[in-house]
């Protein structure tokens, strides 16, 4: 009997998987891993977003049914924050959709816009829904590499400029995870030119808005002239306001492709649980304070992490922004792939990290460190890793030591 669908069968075992399994089981046995794999973040909801949700929990009117769509004051206030926030005018009835997370919003943008046989370009490393949102939709992924954002652009042109059929989207992330690379105003501007001129639409996921240091300001995509014409952006609630667990955020933008996303979000869900959309009003309206000092905290604990590295001789570069560090694995050890480099680490520093590989092939010759536990612990971190790069005995990517 088949059971697997094609679309199934077309997706890779999931790497961050495998190694999550592995910190669960080494936690159940009693060991103290440290878990800097996942951007999960570790610090609470601010209070008086808790306490808007809890006041709204209390009637019973929403407990019933939402809106797919959301509801329209809470899309009104993601209109009034780009306002704010971006000086870009958005209709908050139809340029603007809640979704139950950016990663539920681009999986389903992918099917209401995505044929079997379409093509999108996806920069190279990334986040892998961006890729697998593509792929299960039945498109193909043609990769831009992120190696150098300078040459990004250029790439761009370069690798389409022959090729057939002409791709559909572009789907970008900025700041990036996982290369935590940033951009400025023109480089969207010229993303809007080269769009147009291909007749393409542009997906961008601003996931890590607020995540921001040394004073760098992330632009919105729709900042640029003529975005709106043929593109979206998600924002999140997830990062700035640590709601990760509340699965809220939004696509904004260009009113043809907001529509498509209703239509086939009409299909598949009922909407947010009124209550987390209500919170998330007071979020978008009084908590900038919040995200800034949240940002902040981010960026003490990336000093402390890149600092200690440094001072232990793995040469890591300090982020501009997001809530990762990317890291070259040091040359000692590179040629052990970035997996079996990850295993390393768990197994001998007991400091779980996430594998380059996991990200697309050109994220190989890294790890990615999320800054999800406090300073102290980082320090701890930084002290265990220092053990495992003072040993010479590899892991394999079964977790045994190669003798």
């Amino acid at each position: 009997m088949i059971i697997n669908s094609k679309r199934i069968n077309r997706l890779p075992p999931y790497l961050f998987g495998r190694l999550k399994q592995m910190t669960l089981e080494r936690r159940r046995q009693g060991i103290d891993v440290i878990d800097l794999s996942m951007g999960n973040p570790d610090r609470p909801t601010p209070d008086h977003i808790i306490q808007k949700m809890c006041e709204a929990v209390q009637d019973p009117k929403n407990h019933r049914y939402s809106a797919s769509k959301g509801i329209y004051n809470l899309r009104r206030e993601v209109s009034w924050f780009y306002d704010r926030r971006f000086n870009v005018d958005i209709d908050p009835n139809d340029e603007v959709i809640a979704v139950i997370g950016t990663k539920e919003g681009l999986s389903h943008l992918a099917l209401a816009l995505i044929d079997e046989g379409d093509v999108a370009l996806v920069p190279n490393p990334t986040y892998p829904i961006h890729i697998y949102s593509i792929i299960i939709a039945g498109g193909n992924v043609m990769s831009i590499p992120m190696d150098n954002i300078d040459n990004f652009l250029p790439n761009l042109s370069e690798i389409t400029k022959e090729l057939w059929p002409r791709p559909k989207l572009l789907l970008l992330n900025f700041p990036h995870n996982p290369t935590t690379a940033t951009v400025e105003l023109g480089f969207f501007e010229d993303v809007v030119k080269f769009a147009k001129k291909n007749d393409m639409i542009v997906v961008h996921d601003l996931a890590y808005l607020d995540i921001v240091f040394d004073g760098y300001v992330a632009p919105s995509f729709l900042q640029a002239k003529g975005a709106k014409d043929i593109g979206v952006e998600f924002i999140s609630m997830s990062k700035s306001y640590n709601m990760a667990g509340w699965r809220c955020g939004f696509a904004v933008g260009n009113k043809d492709i907001i529509d498509a996303l209703a239509k086939i979000k009409g299909y598949y869900d009922y909407g947010i649980f009124a209550p987390i959309q209500i919170a998330s009003i007071l979020a978008l309206r009084e908590s900038d304070e919040h995200a800034k000092e949240n940002a902040l905290t981010y960026q003490s604990r990336r000093d402390v992490l890149v600092n200690g590295l440094n001072r232990i001789g793995w040469k890591v570069e300090k982020p501009k922004a997001t809530m990762f560090v990317w890291a070259p694995i040091p040359e000692k050890f590179k040629s052990m792939g970035s997996m079996n480099f990850a295993l390393k680490l768990l197994e001998e520093a007991e400091v779980c990290v996430s594998p380059g590989i996991g990200f697309g092939d050109k994220g190989e010759g890294y790890i990615r460190l999320a800054l999800v536990e406090n300073e102290l612990r980082i320090k701890q971190a930084v002290r265990q890793i220092r053990k495992a790069l003072m040993s010479d005995t590899p892991t394999n990517i079964n977790g045994e030591k190669n003798v």
